[in-house]
């Protein structure tokens, strides 16, 4: 396999950047990345009832969805990075009517602050391919560890390919020369996933502006 690009930008710079994204990041990326999105959420099909984490919630559109769907009996968390990102997210929750069944948090999603096998299933779109490559093992050790025993995990990702197109190329060549503004590069979803113990049940590979993006869903074992 070819090596993927790394993340060289600090935390820091990172929270610095979602911050001032924040009050229009919607704008940018909420048509482009909206159907992508949807397909991993209802490739997770989060139940009523469950307890659901999302990692690097953003605007909180997806929050909203899982909150919907698991129902007055269940509940969302949510963590990110980004506190200008919280503050929009939490402010889409508290006009919506499932407020009393979301809690959003500000964290590191390589150190989750929740408890061993507490949650049913963990969501997680275009924010894996934000860490850097030594990070990814221990975000997924991480979700492996909250996830209950046969615990549902589903990822939406760019995706790196052995062999990869123009548009990829283009991309990582922008994400080597301008690290802090474009921080995230397609990654190997499936072995990160495997690698990591979990089971692959399924997945399917769409393509955005000639960018692969993978969606997998997978299981604890």
């Amino acid at each position: 396999m070819k090596n993927i690009s790394r993340v060289t930008r600090t935390k820091e710079e990172a929270k610095t950047s979602y911050d001032m994204m924040s009050k229009w990041y919607d704008l940018f990326t909420k048509v482009a990345e909206k159907k992508y999105k949807s397909a991993g959420l209802k490739k997770l099909n989060a139940q009523t009832g469950e307890t659901v984490l999302e990692i690097g919630f953003g605007t909180g559109e997806c929050i909203i969805s899982l909150a919907e769907s698991v129902g007055i009996s269940g509940k969302v968390y949510g963590i990110d990075l980004s506190a200008g990102m919280l503050h929009v997210a939490q402010k889409k929750v508290s006009k919506s009517a499932i407020s009393e069944r979301v809690e959003l948090k500000l964290g590191d999603g390589a150190n989750l602050p929740f408890s061993n096998k507490f949650f049913n299933a963990v969501f997680i779109s275009f924010t894996l391919e934000l860490f850097d490559t030594p990070e990814i093992p221990l975000v997924l050790d991480e979700c492996k560890r909250v996830l209950k025993p046969n615990g549902r995990i589903c990822i939406v990702s760019m995706l790196k390919e052995e062999h990869d197109g123009l548009m990829v190329k283009f991309y990582e060549f922008a994400h080597l020369k301008f690290p802090k503004y474009v921080d995230c590069r397609p990654i190997y979803v499936q072995k990160n996933i495997e690698d990591a113990g979990f089971k692959k049940i399924d997945n399917t590979v769409m393509h955005m502006f000639g960018l692969p993006v993978e969606i997998i869903l997978a299981q604890k074992m």
